[in-house]
Parts: C-alpha cells; structure tokens; sequence
C-alpha cells in the first residue's frame, strides 16, 4: 500500500477555503472536515466566534471534533483534555496539579465568517476574499444551495464551470438550447490573482418546474454574464437580462483533498423574493448532479495545467488563462 503524503503546491495552504456554511458550525458541537488532506475541526467560542485548528489530539491521535465544547475550550473525547482557541492545553484532569508540558498543543489555523460560510487558512493568507456589494443589500435575498461533494479535485470542479461550450449538451432546456450550440468570443483579462471576463450568450426559456431566470419567456433568450474567478477555486458570476433585474452567484470548492471536493454556491437576486428557496435549492441540485457525472469521469481528476496534455480550441479561453494563471502563480500542481 502507498501511504506517501499527497504533496499540494505550497501557496495553497495559504489561500482561503470554505469548510462549511455557517449553520453548520454550531454553538455547542465540534465541526469536523478535511482541507487539502489536512484534518481540521471548527467550533465556536460563547462570543459566536469561529475557531480552527488541527483535528487531532497531540495526547493519542484523537479527532478532537468527536468532543465537546466547555469554557470556550475544546474537550478532547477519549481524555477530556481541554485545548482552548490557540491549541494550547489547559487542563489534564489525570494529573490536575502538574505542569502541563509545551508540546501539549494542536496547530490552530487562520478562520473567517464570511458570505454565510466559515473560511481556514492553514498558513498567513495571500488573498483577500472578493467583495460582493449585494449580499450586503437588503435588496437582495441570498439562498444556500448544495453543498455539492464530488470525487475530483477543485480545480476540475471550478473549471466546470467556466466552461461555456457545455451547456447545451449536459444542461439542455435548463441553462442551454441544442439548437444554439455556438459559443461567443470571451476576453479574459487577468489581474493579479483574479480573471474577468464577460460573455452574451444563449440561454434556455424557464422551465415550469424551475422558473428561476428573468428572461421574460423570450422565445430566443440570452444572457449576459459576468465573472470574477479570484484564484484558486471562487467565483463570482452576475447574471442580466438587460433590465434591473438580476442574479448573482457565488460559487467556491473546498479542497478535501487532491481528488475530492466540496462546492458551496450561494444565489442572490433582486426579483421573485417571494418564491421558496427549495426553487433554488432542487434546481441547482439538478445542475450539479448532472454536471458530476461528467466531471467525475475526468482522467486525470485534476486538471492537468500542462497545456500539451488536452486540446484546447479557441472556446475554451476561460480554462487556457484559468490554467496558465494558476500556474503563474504557483497554484497548480
């Protein structure tokens, strides 16, 4: 058996990654999950605040999210050793009287609340996390969809969805038209750790199932999409219809680890408030799922950044510059 440790490009562990949203770090219960194959445990101090470290016990090797949380400490479950928001132990109850020894600690790691979701860095972050101006506008009504766990790495993940050319064939009568396969020219600039670009192109009409889009049942409708991909796995997309109304997206994958990811995808509009989230919820279900069929049949399941390895045509200009700024910035594998 090959137990090598999978080895991530270094700067990874120093960008932000989503773990969960925030209703799932609750108030009295350990959250545990993997980032880039690191265990790691979220929890919550009585101020509300979200705390991070490394989920295991340094006493036996236990996953301290299988504990508890007692004054504002982590209580590991097989010793009850309490370890408080740095990592550091405070209390033995087997030898209360003792010194407690230094390398009685776990690493803690860099944690943010923000968009709903709770965000670890393992090393002093790089990036800054996007602004998004509506989801701080009472106009607008955010919705939680997913998450989406897929056996692939984030970088297949992300880059699905960037890919235009798709639609038609893995979403029709959803978010494309067989009968408009053509994919419009996009320009892509890239700025420092972040791609723009923006493209007009076919949409699908609303189906009576999911009338989620305001195209106003135009028989031929399109879409103007805009997007931010802030490296390594976010996105931020603006969707219009050349009216005030509007939708914003905001997609990002946690890598679990070098094939297994989990995406988180929060939707914002100005329109059509009134409509159960569940709308949302059951149609992007069904887009993802459609789309993990295919992306986790992907060989390799990362994306090769390697330009020789695949065929790259000139629609495919989001993933060319996805994957030469990933590399330009020491992201890739």
């Amino acid at each position: 058996m090959n137990n090598a440790k999978i080895v991530f490009p270094e700067k990874l562990y120093a960008c932000w990654h989503p773990v969960g949203y925030s209703n799932e770090i609750k108030a009295d219960t350990p959250f545990g999950t993997f980032l880039l194959d690191e265990a790691v445990v979220v929890w919550r101090t009585s101020d509300g605040e979200v705390h991070a470290m490394r989920d295991v016990c340094i006493h036996r090797g236990t996953a301290l999210s299988l504990g508890w949380i007692k004054d504002d400490c982590l209580v590991c479950p097989y010793h009850a050793w309490q370890f408080d928001k740095k990592g550091t132990c405070v209390k033995i109850p087997q030898d209360p009287d003792a010194k407690i020894p230094s390398k009685a600690k776990t690493p803690s790691y860099h944690c943010q609340e923000k968009f709903g979701l709770v965000w670890v860095a393992l090393k002093e972050p790089v990036y800054d996390l996007p602004n998004i101006p509506e989801y701080e506008n009472a106009d607008w009504k955010l919705v939680n969809t997913g998450p989406f766990d897929w056996n692939s790495d984030s970088s297949r993940q992300v880059e699905n969805f960037t890919d235009f050319g798709h639609f038609p064939w893995v979403h029709p009568g959803l978010l494309g038209d067989p009968e408009r396969p053509k994919v419009p020219d996009c320009k892509v600039t890239v700025k420092d750790s972040v791609l723009h670009y923006s493209v007009v192109r076919p949409e699908a009409t609303n189906s009576d199932d999911f009338p989620i889009f305001a195209n106003d049942d135009v028989v031929q409708p399109e879409r103007r999409s805009v997007y931010e991909l802030h490296l390594p796995y976010t996105i931020v997309l603006r969707l219009g219809w050349g009216k005030e109304k509007g939708m914003v997206y905001f997609f990002t994958s946690q890598p679990i680890s070098q094939n297994k990811c989990r995406g988180f995808c929060i939707i914002g509009r100005n329109y059509d408030q009134d409509e159960p989230d569940t709308i949302l919820q059951e149609f992007e279900q069904v887009i993802f799922d459609q789309d993990k069929r295919i992306v986790e049949s992907q060989r390799p399941e990362q994306v090769p950044f390697d330009f020789t390895e695949e065929l790259h045509l000139k629609f495919d200009a989001v993933a060319m510059n996805y994957r030469r700024a990933m590399k330009k910035q020491k992201l890739s594998y």
